[in-house]
């Protein structure tokens, strides 16, 4: 008790590094408090755990949210599947200079609201599944393609000239430094984008719910202002976008091993 005592005291030191049992024991703490306040602050404007319970039985059992949650989370992948695959591309031809004024005109595009986008895209592609897809995919890359492109750039000249002693061309350069030397951060920055899709999910359901889906659903709710149903709605998508999270960063440490290497917290 002594050795987890004076271990406990470090967690408030700045830049300490305590066991997995002090960091469980601490997170264990902090939800308790969480739950507490909960309970204590609970009254017209915000349910209770245990009517939040009741709710997410209703919606589970009687109103369909496991197919809701399953139609949103396979959305998710698909939108993901793409942002990746163009964000990435994108983001390695800024080694042209030819590409990187278009490619920097992308960046600026986060900044615009997907409100004005959607009539464009729905006369290019029509309305449905296809429609989602493409706006979702639209409102992650703007954010991938600028924290990638932010990464290549922080690349340091020594890394490219080491390439370049072991005789390598400059498209090898390329892959060995860009591609494959920063594949790891290429994980990091797809885990963040997921996050935003999950947040642009409700809208771009609502705005097409042809499919239905756990946004449409949490609209619906919130029309008739049914907070305990929000509220289950809102920590089921939380707990398997934490999920998905989780495996997104289980994957990195399998095929990043040596990203950790040089952290102080690992």
């Amino acid at each position: 008790m002594s050795k987890y005592g004076g271990e406990a005291a470090r967690v408030f030191v700045p830049n300490e590094v305590v066991s997995r049992n002090v960091m469980r024991l601490v997170v264990g703490t902090q939800i308790l408090v969480f739950v507490l306040l909960w309970i204590t602050m609970s009254g017209r404007l915000l349910p209770t755990p245990t009517e939040v319970g009741g709710a997410f039985h209703r919606l589970w059992f009687d109103e369909g949210l496991g197919q809701e949650l399953w139609t949103s989370f396979t959305l998710n992948l698909e939108a993901l599947a793409w942002t990746t695959g163009i964000s990435l591309v994108l983001a390695y031809l800024t080694v042209v200079p030819f590409m990187r004024p278009m490619v920097a005109i992308l960046t600026k595009l986060r900044y615009m609201s997907m409100v004005g986008f959607s009539l464009a895209f729905l006369v290019a592609f029509g309305a449905g599944h296809t429609l989602k897809v493409v706006m979702l995919t639209f409102a992650m890359s703007v954010f991938f393609v600028t924290s990638m492109c932010d990464e290549i750039s922080r690349i340091s000249k020594e890394e490219f000239d080491h390439a370049r002693t072991l005789r390598m061309g400059e498209w090898r350069t390329v892959l060995e430094v860009v591609v494959i030397g920063r594949f790891d951060v290429a994980l990091d920055v797809m885990r963040q984008n997921c996050a935003i899709g999950w947040m642009m999910l409700t809208m771009v359901e609502v705005i097409s719910r042809s499919e239905g889906g756990v946004g449409v659903m949490l609209f619906t709710q919130n029309k008739f202002f049914r907070l305990d149903a929000i509220v289950a709605i809102q920590l089921s998508i939380l707990f398997l976008a934490l999920g998905q999270d989780y495996v997104i960063g289980f994957v990195k440490r399998v095929l990043c091993p040596h990203s950790a290497l040089v952290l102080e917290r690992k």
